[in-house]
């Protein structure tokens, strides 16, 4: 059960004597320290798709491969985009005295470029996997990491947010 003082503390359901400013200070460098992670890894991908087109190898790939090729130049510029979002967000808003909202704005913009992050990943396995074999375990071997990438980032965290938090 939660209160809040008339101080704007808040109370015992979180453990913490905090007010929401000093809340949403203390979620928004976490946040930041989340989106750092993350937005390095899809800038080296999304850099490393851009020169894919250039190779002379691009030039021999079927129209299927071609068509995954784009789906995934796509979901990467999505996931960069939304993972870069947080920063623009704070830099457009800072000052107006609406962190608590800016927060839960960078958050719900950080979840969906993660989500886009799995797809862009996902796509490139299979993009690759198919130019280095195209045996018909392929699908298959992208569905497992998947599955794996799934439990890793969305599973273990629900599964332990649903297990260890109380009312």
């Amino acid at each position: 059960m939660s209160s809040d003082d008339a101080d704007g503390r808040t109370g015992p359901r979180d453990g913490r004597d905090e007010t929401e400013d000093e809340r949403a200070d203390r979620k928004w460098s976490e946040l930041i320290q989340e989106v750092r992670v993350a937005q390095t890894g899809v800038q080296i991908l999304f850099g490393f798709l851009l020169t894919v087109v250039f190779t002379p190898h691009y030039q021999r790939l079927g129209t299927t491969d071609h068509t995954i090729y784009i789906v995934t130049v796509v979901l990467g510029a999505c996931a960069t985009g939304a993972l870069i979002g947080p920063v623009s967000f704070h830099r457009i808003v800072s000052g107006r005295r609406i962190k608590p909202q800016a927060v839960r704005w960078a958050s719900r913009l950080t979840f969906v470029g993660l989500v886009l992050l799995l797809a862009t990943m996902a796509s490139s396995l299979l993009l690759v996997l198919r130019a280095a074999t195209h045996d018909t375990y392929v699908p298959w071997l992208v569905v497992a990491v998947l599955v794996w990438y799934l439990v890793c980032w969305y599973g273990l965290p629900f599964w332990a947010r649903y297990r260890h938090t109380h009312d």
